[in-house]
Protein backbone atom coordinates (compact mmCIF):
# COMPACT_ATOMS: atom_id res chain seq x y z
CA UNK A 1 0.00 0.00 0.00
CA UNK A 2 1.43 3.25 -1.05
CA UNK A 3 2.00 5.93 1.63
CA UNK A 4 -0.85 8.89 2.02
CA UNK A 5 0.41 12.09 1.01
CA UNK A 6 -0.46 15.18 3.28
CA UNK A 7 -3.63 16.48 2.16
CA UNK A 8 -5.33 19.30 3.45
CA UNK A 9 -9.21 19.39 3.26
CA UNK A 10 -12.06 22.18 4.06
CA UNK A 11 -15.45 21.67 5.00
CA UNK A 12 -19.06 23.43 5.49
CA UNK A 13 -21.54 22.01 8.29
CA UNK A 14 -24.11 21.60 6.17
CA UNK A 15 -26.40 24.07 8.79
CA UNK A 16 -24.10 26.79 7.76
CA UNK A 17 -22.84 27.13 11.21
CA UNK A 18 -19.81 25.58 11.21
CA UNK A 19 -16.36 25.82 9.29
CA UNK A 20 -13.30 23.20 9.45
CA UNK A 21 -10.17 22.13 8.14
CA UNK A 22 -8.15 19.45 8.83
CA UNK A 23 -4.66 18.32 7.44
CA UNK A 24 -2.38 15.17 7.96
CA UNK A 25 1.12 16.61 8.02
CA UNK A 26 3.17 13.52 8.51
CA UNK A 27 5.89 14.07 5.29
CA UNK A 28 6.32 17.60 5.97
CA UNK A 29 6.77 17.34 9.85
CA UNK A 30 9.33 14.56 9.03
CA UNK A 31 11.00 16.85 6.32
CA UNK A 32 11.93 19.66 8.82
CA UNK A 33 12.55 16.98 11.37
CA UNK A 34 15.49 16.36 9.00
CA UNK A 35 16.21 19.77 7.88
CA UNK A 36 16.72 21.01 10.95
CA UNK A 37 17.61 17.95 13.26
CA UNK A 38 15.09 18.26 15.76
CA UNK A 39 15.07 15.95 18.32
CA UNK A 40 11.42 14.34 19.53
CA UNK A 41 9.86 17.52 21.73
CA UNK A 42 11.12 19.93 19.26
CA UNK A 43 9.50 18.01 16.65
CA UNK A 44 6.26 17.71 18.18
CA UNK A 45 6.36 21.67 18.47
CA UNK A 46 7.21 22.79 15.10
CA UNK A 47 4.97 19.92 13.86
CA UNK A 48 2.38 21.47 15.48
CA UNK A 49 3.05 24.94 14.46
CA UNK A 50 3.23 23.78 10.75
CA UNK A 51 0.08 22.03 10.82
CA UNK A 52 -2.04 25.23 12.44
CA UNK A 53 0.06 27.13 9.83
CA UNK A 54 -1.35 24.85 6.96
CA UNK A 55 -4.46 25.28 7.82
CA UNK A 56 -4.67 28.83 8.94
CA UNK A 57 -2.62 30.21 5.70
CA UNK A 58 -5.15 27.91 2.83
CA UNK A 59 -7.87 30.28 4.68
CA UNK A 60 -6.58 33.02 2.93
CA UNK A 61 -7.43 32.90 -0.66
CA UNK A 62 -5.56 35.64 -1.99
CA UNK A 63 -2.71 34.82 -4.24
CA UNK A 64 0.90 35.34 -2.67
CA UNK A 65 -0.64 35.46 1.01
CA UNK A 66 0.89 34.60 4.10
CA UNK A 67 0.59 33.86 7.48
CA UNK A 68 3.14 34.15 10.17
CA UNK A 69 2.87 31.93 13.63
CA UNK A 70 5.44 33.00 16.33
CA UNK A 71 5.67 31.66 19.39
CA UNK A 72 7.76 33.46 22.69
CA UNK A 73 7.36 31.54 25.06
CA UNK A 74 10.30 31.96 27.42
CA UNK A 75 11.03 28.01 27.00
CA UNK A 76 14.30 26.37 26.42
CA UNK A 77 12.85 25.86 22.84
CA UNK A 78 13.12 29.72 22.27
CA UNK A 79 11.51 31.69 19.03
CA UNK A 80 9.18 28.84 17.05
CA UNK A 81 8.26 30.39 13.86
CA UNK A 82 5.81 28.99 10.94
CA UNK A 83 4.94 30.05 7.67
CA UNK A 84 2.20 28.97 5.23
CA UNK A 85 1.73 30.40 1.91
CA UNK A 86 -1.96 30.87 0.75
CA UNK A 87 -2.30 27.31 -0.56
CA UNK A 88 -1.32 26.09 2.73
CA UNK A 89 2.33 24.67 1.58
CA UNK A 90 4.51 25.74 5.29
CA UNK A 91 8.01 25.99 6.44
CA UNK A 92 9.85 26.43 9.83
CA UNK A 93 12.03 26.45 12.36
CA UNK A 94 12.62 26.08 16.09
CA UNK A 95 15.54 28.54 17.82
CA UNK A 96 16.93 25.48 19.64
CA UNK A 97 15.70 22.41 18.13
CA UNK A 98 18.01 20.05 20.03
CA UNK A 99 15.98 20.73 23.38
CA UNK A 100 15.61 17.33 24.99
CA UNK A 101 12.82 17.50 28.03
CA UNK A 102 11.73 14.59 30.43
CA UNK A 103 8.41 12.78 29.05
CA UNK A 104 5.30 14.78 31.22
CA UNK A 105 4.36 12.66 34.07
CA UNK A 106 1.35 11.31 31.38
CA UNK A 107 4.37 10.35 29.27
CA UNK A 108 3.44 12.40 26.61
CA UNK A 109 6.27 14.93 24.65
CA UNK A 110 6.25 18.10 27.23
CA UNK A 111 5.19 20.28 24.67
CA UNK A 112 4.56 23.18 26.83
CA UNK A 113 7.48 22.87 28.79
CA UNK A 114 9.84 23.89 25.70
CA UNK A 115 7.61 26.22 24.32
CA UNK A 116 7.13 27.94 27.59
CA UNK A 117 3.96 29.64 28.59
CA UNK A 118 5.43 33.20 29.79
CA UNK A 119 5.58 35.16 26.62
CA UNK A 120 3.18 35.57 23.30
CA UNK A 121 1.66 34.36 20.18
CA UNK A 122 2.21 36.54 17.51
CA UNK A 123 -0.06 36.02 14.31
CA UNK A 124 1.07 38.05 10.88
CA UNK A 125 -1.04 38.03 7.80
CA UNK A 126 0.28 39.17 5.17
CA UNK A 127 -2.57 40.10 2.18
CA UNK A 128 0.63 41.96 -0.28
CA UNK A 129 -1.06 45.23 0.64
CA UNK A 130 0.79 48.53 2.28
CA UNK A 131 1.12 46.85 6.03
CA UNK A 132 0.49 43.19 7.36
CA UNK A 133 -2.28 42.60 10.01
CA UNK A 134 -0.55 41.98 12.89
CA UNK A 135 -2.24 40.47 16.47
CA UNK A 136 -0.86 39.02 19.50
CA UNK A 137 -1.47 37.44 23.04
CA UNK A 138 -0.26 36.43 25.79
CA UNK A 139 0.22 32.38 26.09
CA UNK A 140 -1.80 30.34 27.79
CA UNK A 141 0.33 27.00 27.85
CA UNK A 142 2.50 26.76 24.96
CA UNK A 143 0.99 23.61 23.90
CA UNK A 144 0.16 25.38 20.58
CA UNK A 145 -3.32 24.40 19.70
CA UNK A 146 -4.81 25.62 22.64
CA UNK A 147 -3.29 28.77 22.21
CA UNK A 148 -4.15 29.20 18.58
CA UNK A 149 -7.85 28.94 19.63
CA UNK A 150 -7.14 31.42 22.40
CA UNK A 151 -5.64 33.73 19.67
CA UNK A 152 -9.04 33.64 17.74
CA UNK A 153 -11.46 33.83 20.82
CA UNK A 154 -9.44 37.12 21.74
CA UNK A 155 -8.09 39.03 18.67
CA UNK A 156 -10.55 38.13 16.32
CA UNK A 157 -13.86 37.03 18.18
CA UNK A 158 -14.21 33.91 16.22
CA UNK A 159 -15.13 30.69 18.72
CA UNK A 160 -12.07 28.12 17.44
CA UNK A 161 -11.75 24.53 18.59
CA UNK A 162 -8.22 23.27 17.09
CA UNK A 163 -6.70 19.81 17.97
CA UNK A 164 -3.37 18.66 16.94
CA UNK A 165 -0.76 16.39 17.31
CA UNK A 166 2.52 14.80 16.31
CA UNK A 167 3.52 11.17 17.15
CA UNK A 168 7.37 10.32 17.05
CA UNK A 169 8.76 6.63 16.72
CA UNK A 170 11.70 5.49 18.81
CA UNK A 171 14.10 6.49 16.10
CA UNK A 172 12.46 10.03 16.35
CA UNK A 173 11.43 9.61 13.13
CA UNK A 174 7.79 11.46 12.53
CA UNK A 175 4.71 8.76 12.79
CA UNK A 176 1.97 10.71 12.24
CA UNK A 177 0.78 14.33 12.41
CA UNK A 178 -1.86 17.03 11.79
CA UNK A 179 -5.02 18.64 13.34
CA UNK A 180 -8.09 19.93 12.83
CA UNK A 181 -9.20 23.90 13.20
CA UNK A 182 -12.77 24.42 13.53
CA UNK A 183 -14.98 27.80 13.99
CA UNK A 184 -18.08 29.00 13.94
CA UNK A 185 -19.70 31.24 11.17
CA UNK A 186 -21.87 34.04 12.35
CA UNK A 187 -24.98 33.80 13.56
CA UNK A 188 -24.61 30.20 15.31
CA UNK A 189 -26.39 29.67 18.16
CA UNK A 190 -25.14 29.46 21.61
CA UNK A 191 -24.99 25.57 21.99
CA UNK A 192 -22.91 24.75 18.86
CA UNK A 193 -19.63 25.63 20.14
CA UNK A 194 -20.18 22.69 23.15
CA UNK A 195 -21.36 20.48 20.17
CA UNK A 196 -18.42 21.16 18.41
CA UNK A 197 -16.22 20.78 21.78
CA UNK A 198 -17.76 17.30 23.29
CA UNK A 199 -17.38 15.74 19.55
CA UNK A 200 -13.34 16.93 19.78
CA UNK A 201 -13.14 15.49 23.13
CA UNK A 202 -14.28 12.47 22.60
CA UNK A 203 -11.91 11.81 19.34
CA UNK A 204 -9.38 11.64 21.26
CA UNK A 205 -5.61 12.01 20.38
CA UNK A 206 -5.48 13.14 16.62
CA UNK A 207 -2.76 10.96 15.71
CA UNK A 208 -4.72 7.91 16.81
CA UNK A 209 -7.36 9.00 14.47
CA UNK A 210 -4.49 9.29 11.80
CA UNK A 211 -2.74 6.42 12.32
CA UNK A 212 -6.43 4.30 11.72
CA UNK A 213 -6.91 6.58 8.22
CA UNK A 214 -4.86 9.06 7.16
CA UNK A 215 -7.67 11.22 5.36
CA UNK A 216 -8.37 14.48 6.91
CA UNK A 217 -11.82 14.37 5.77
CA UNK A 218 -12.42 11.30 8.00
CA UNK A 219 -10.99 12.80 10.83
CA UNK A 220 -13.44 15.96 10.47
CA UNK A 221 -16.01 13.59 10.38
CA UNK A 222 -14.61 11.70 13.64
CA UNK A 223 -14.04 15.36 14.87
CA UNK A 224 -18.09 16.61 14.17
CA UNK A 225 -19.98 13.49 14.44
CA UNK A 226 -23.29 15.73 14.74
CA UNK A 227 -23.02 17.32 11.83
CA UNK A 228 -22.99 16.64 8.02
CA UNK A 229 -20.16 18.27 6.42
CA UNK A 230 -19.94 19.73 2.84
CA UNK A 231 -16.49 19.47 1.59
CA UNK A 232 -15.26 22.29 -0.27
CA UNK A 233 -11.72 21.46 -1.05
CA UNK A 234 -9.38 19.02 -0.86
CA UNK A 235 -5.48 19.94 -1.65
CA UNK A 236 -2.02 18.67 -1.22
CA UNK A 237 0.64 20.33 0.87
CA UNK A 238 3.99 19.97 1.61
CA UNK A 239 7.42 21.38 3.11
CA UNK A 240 8.35 24.25 0.91
CA UNK A 241 10.89 26.85 1.02
CA UNK A 242 10.78 30.22 -1.26
CA UNK A 243 14.76 30.61 -0.28
CA UNK A 244 16.37 31.88 -3.35
CA UNK A 245 19.77 33.66 -4.05
CA UNK A 246 18.10 36.98 -4.75
CA UNK A 247 16.60 36.91 -1.85
CA UNK A 248 20.17 36.47 -0.04
CA UNK A 249 21.21 39.41 -2.42
CA UNK A 250 18.74 41.53 -0.96
CA UNK A 251 19.44 40.72 2.27
CA UNK A 252 23.06 41.59 2.00
CA UNK A 253 22.41 44.39 0.49
CA UNK A 254 20.32 45.69 3.30
CA UNK A 255 23.52 45.84 5.07
CA UNK A 256 24.72 49.05 3.94
CA UNK A 257 27.61 50.06 1.69
CA UNK A 258 29.55 50.75 5.09
CA UNK A 259 28.86 46.94 6.24
CA UNK A 260 29.58 45.81 2.79
CA UNK A 261 32.67 47.61 2.37
CA UNK A 262 33.67 46.15 5.75
CA UNK A 263 32.49 42.70 5.00
CA UNK A 264 34.75 42.11 1.75
CA UNK A 265 37.61 43.88 3.65
CA UNK A 266 37.55 41.82 6.62
CA UNK A 267 36.36 38.42 4.89
CA UNK A 268 36.20 38.63 1.40
CA UNK A 269 33.64 36.59 1.09
CA UNK A 270 29.64 35.42 2.24
CA UNK A 271 28.13 32.55 2.72
CA UNK A 272 24.25 32.74 4.28
CA UNK A 273 22.17 29.65 4.87
CA UNK A 274 18.67 29.95 5.00
CA UNK A 275 16.85 29.37 8.04
CA UNK A 276 13.99 27.76 6.53
CA UNK A 277 15.40 24.88 4.83
CA UNK A 278 19.44 25.01 5.09
CA UNK A 279 20.40 25.99 1.81
CA UNK A 280 23.57 27.23 1.90
CA UNK A 281 24.56 29.89 -0.80
CA UNK A 282 27.83 31.44 -1.15
CA UNK A 283 29.06 34.43 -2.50
CA UNK A 284 32.97 35.53 -3.98
CA UNK A 285 34.49 38.57 -3.53
CA UNK A 286 33.88 39.49 -6.77
CA UNK A 287 29.84 38.76 -6.38
CA UNK A 288 30.21 41.28 -2.89
CA UNK A 289 31.94 44.20 -5.06
CA UNK A 290 29.00 43.36 -7.78
CA UNK A 291 26.47 43.84 -5.13
CA UNK A 292 28.27 46.83 -3.87
CA UNK A 293 28.45 48.79 -7.18
CA UNK A 294 24.99 48.33 -7.82
CA UNK A 295 24.07 49.81 -3.91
Amino acid sequence: MSEAKDCLVRALSADGFVKASAVTTRNLVERARQIHKTLPVATAALGRALSAASMMGNAMKEDAASVTIQFKGGGPLGTLLAVSDHEGNVRGYAENPGVDLPLRPDGKLDVGGAVGCDGTLTIIRDLRMKEPYTGSIGLLSGEIAEDIAAYFAESEQIPTVCALGVLVERDQSVLAAGGTLIQLLPGAPDDIISRVERGVMALGPVTTALRENPDPAELLKKALPDFELQILERSPIAYRCDCSRRRMEAALIALGRVEMRKLIEEQGEAELSCRFCGAVRRFTREDLEALLERM
